[in-house]
């Protein structure tokens, strides 16, 4: 069987469909898998080191842009579409999978144009514009919240959660003395996979205030490429310990040992933290299209698991006032921990890849009949 993912630009896109692929070659190695982006995002980068092969399209996003790149946007289309037909002929997909962003609308058209069966995850509280353009062209659509299916035909809808890797899934649930027992707290700062200039600088303004915890407290920061030095020099400015780096290719690891995260609000984020129960300071991108990571944000503040903080409100002596009263109140980080985790959805992949065999199914049951009469 082939599978083409489309897929990529940011990590929010990218690893929910890694997870999807792993999940396909776990109930079936002989699948050949075949990832479609853009130059300009880092699935390169990332799907290189997770074996995947990659095939780029021409393909600009709409939304948020100048009108000048909009109507590049628009020009491109029928390139992308061109090349997207032709890369399904030459793979022999059986199967288009799309996790919206700007490769998936061609794509998912061809396949439709070719006959072969499509399906979308939508993993944010609100759809991006992406999804909606192509619900009508697909046989499946996967959705992480309940709260999006009325924006979807519900006949196609299934709510499965956002699928994340394996290895976040063997976290096991918070134990009830953690936190007392704990001599060092582990506080994890990340702002996406390019990082976020302003929860940077919040950090770099909080560090004078952390420093009354410094004996009891170790952090990890990833920071983007381009802040990578900035924050190294504050860090070493302020006399703070901290491993500090541009790109965490291990975020497993990483977010299984921290006590307390501070983020943006990426249905990918989201889904991690909950998996693995970890209490979180959500620091939602006020950019985002449709204001998605707000709802995100909201969705997980609302059960417990995290505090909104939004960034027109975020100072460094604010977020470090935040960070000292959950990680000083040992029983209120361990509540969040437990709400967090009471929302994970561990079977996301496995539900989705189940379901996509059954639509293949079906497909084929269809042509066979077709051709029958």
């Amino acid at each position: 069987m082939n599978v083409v993912i489309a897929a990529g630009g940011t990590g929010g896109h990218l690893y929910p469909a890694i997870a999807v692929a792993r999940e396909f070659l776990k109930r079936d190695p002989s699948i050949r898998i075949l990832f479609v982006g853009t130059t300009r995002g880092i699935e390169r980068k990332v799907l290189a080191h997770e074996g995947f092969p990659l095939q780029c399209i021409d393909a600009n996003p709409l939304m948020g842009k100048s009108l000048l790149e909009i109507l590049k946007a628009l020009v491109t289309l029928p390139k992308s579409l061109w090349q997207s037909m032709g890369i399904l002929k030459k793979q022999s997909a059986d199967l288009v999978f799309g996790v919206g962003g700007y490769t998936s609308p061609a794509m998912l058209l061809a396949a439709f144009l070719r006959r072969i069966p499509g399906v979308i995850l939508e993993p944010n509280a609100y759809p991006g514009m992406a999804n909606k353009a192509v619900a009508p062209f697909v046989q499946r659509v996967f959705l992480a919240f309940e709260s999006t299916v009325t924006f979807f035909d519900r006949c196609k809808t299934s709510v499965v959660g956002t699928p994340v890797r394996q290895a976040f899934l063997d976290s096991a649930a918070p134990a009830a003395s953690r936190a007392e027992e704990r001599s060092t707290q582990h506080l994890l700062v990340f702002g996406g996979s390019q990082g976020a200039k302003a929860i940077n600088s919040a950090v770099i303004e909080a560090l004078p205030l952390l420093r009354s915890m410094k004996g009891g407290l170790t952090i990890t920061h990833q920071t983007g490429e381009a802040d990578y030095a900035r924050v190294v020099a504050a860090y070493e400015q302020a006399g703070m310990p901290a491993q500090v780096v541009p790109f965490l290719y291990d975020m497993p690891t990483v977010l299984r040992n921290a006590d307390l995260v501070v983020a943006r609000a990426g249905a990918m984020t989201i889904a991690e933290l909950t998996v693995c129960g970890k209490a979180a300071i959500l620091i939602p991108l006020p950019t985002a299209i449709y204001n998605h990571q707000l709802r995100n944000a909201e969705v997980m503040a609302k059960a417990g698991g995290a505090v909104l903080l939004p960034q027109a409100e975020l100072t460094g002596a604010g977020l470090a006032q935040t960070v000292m009263q959950i990680l000083t109140e040992p029983h209120r980080l361990q509540s969040m921990s437990e709400q967090s985790w009471k929302m994970r959805r561990s079977d996301a992949a496995e539900t989705i890849v189940r379901e996509c065999y059954d639509v293949i199914r079906r497909r084929h049951e269809t042509s066979g009949s077709t051709r029958a009469l």
